[in-house]
């Protein structure tokens, strides 16, 4: 069958249909997304500025910093926009690539997050070794296979959906285009292409999922032979790690471990995996973590020293 594509344009429904519900959100999401962008730009500025960059674990830290802001910047400014907005559309074409976005972004943030797992069980499990095995040649080579696996997965999934006919309607029931949305509008039976979706992404986050809940099974087991300043550092970086973990899989998990349908609730916990953790992972990982604390006061008081030597000079 020839494919047939009328639908230049898609029409989002968006968060709410209450004007006012609106302007409230439009307040307290712009207020989110200021957060994310400043959070995770001084997690970055931290870590390149200071010494912390030469350690594995924050190289990984500083480039799940750079992947939160591309992820939100995906959706949250149009979102953002659309909430003002009376029409809120989007092409054809800048719909397919909000797609890309969305899981290319999102599966490689998977990915980093299931490699600074297996960091975090070498150096607690492994700790002469440490250095050695997780040389900056090898974490090289791993975030690069982050990126390239969140690349094919991407592809993967908008490729099954550009090959569909869409002929009307074109309005989705959500804040962004994302593939189970934008399926229920294509005018053909969307049933294998749905299976494969599910199984592609379901496999991914069932899969890293898998291999997180057993490095931190692993770690926590091992903490029993360590002395009590050694499970205190290691629990306080481990728990940032495990609470990151349960706020972006569980939302995920929600979303696409389930067969091609949508609910009413898809909006909301899509605004959790989207905009919320991107803006809790500077605080978790800056509260929990003393050695990025004192070289975030490092960083500033010396700046701040270093202009107050300058005026005085004046």
């Amino acid at each position: 069958m020839e494919k047939t594509n009328n639908v230049t344009e898609f029409i989002f429904w968006g968060l709410s249909q209450n004007l006012e519900v609106e302007k409230i959100c439009f307040v307290v999401f712009s207020f989110f997304y200021t957060v994310i962008l400043l959070g995770n730009l001084l997690i970055m500025l931290t870590v390149c500025t200071g010494n912390l960059y030469k350690s594995p674990m924050y190289f990984f830290l500083n480039s799940l910093s750079f992947v939160d802001i591309c992820y939100s910047s995906v959706t949250a400014p149009k979102m953002i926009v659309d909430l003002l907005a009376k029409s809120k559309t989007i092409s054809y074409v800048g719909c397919m690539l909000q797609l890309f976005g969305v899981h290319f972004f999102g599966c490689t943030e998977i990915f980093i997050l299931t490699v600074m797992a297996y960091d975090r069980y070498v150096a607690i499990c492994k700790p002469l070794h440490y250095m050695t095995i997780m040389d900056r040649n090898r974490c090289n080579k791993m975030l690069l296979g982050t990126w390239i696996g969140g690349f094919l997965h991407s592809i993967i999934q908008v490729a099954l959906v550009v090959q569909l006919p869409f002929c009307g309607p074109n309005e989705i029931d959500h804040y962004f285009c994302d593939v189970h949305p934008v399926l229920k509008l294509a005018c053909t039976d969307t049933y294998v292409v749905g299976v494969v979706v599910t199984a592609n992404s379901g496999t991914i986050a069932l899969g890293s999922f898998v291999i997180l809940l057993i490095s931190y099974t692993v770690i926590l087991m091992s903490l029993r032979k360590q002395s009590a300043e050694g499970r205190r550092k290691a629990l306080s970086t481990c728990g940032s790690h495990i609470a990151v973990v349960i706020i972006f899989f569980g939302p995920c998990t929600f979303m696409y471990m389930r067969p091609d349908t949508t609910f009413t609730e898809d909006k909301m916990v899509a605004v959790f995996y989207t905009i919320v953790t991107p803006m809790l992972n500077p605080l978790i990982y800056t509260l929990r973590n003393a050695e990025v604390k004192n070289a975030m006061k490092k960083l500033w008081v010396g700046r701040f020293s270093g202009r107050i030597m300058t005026n005085n000079y004046k």
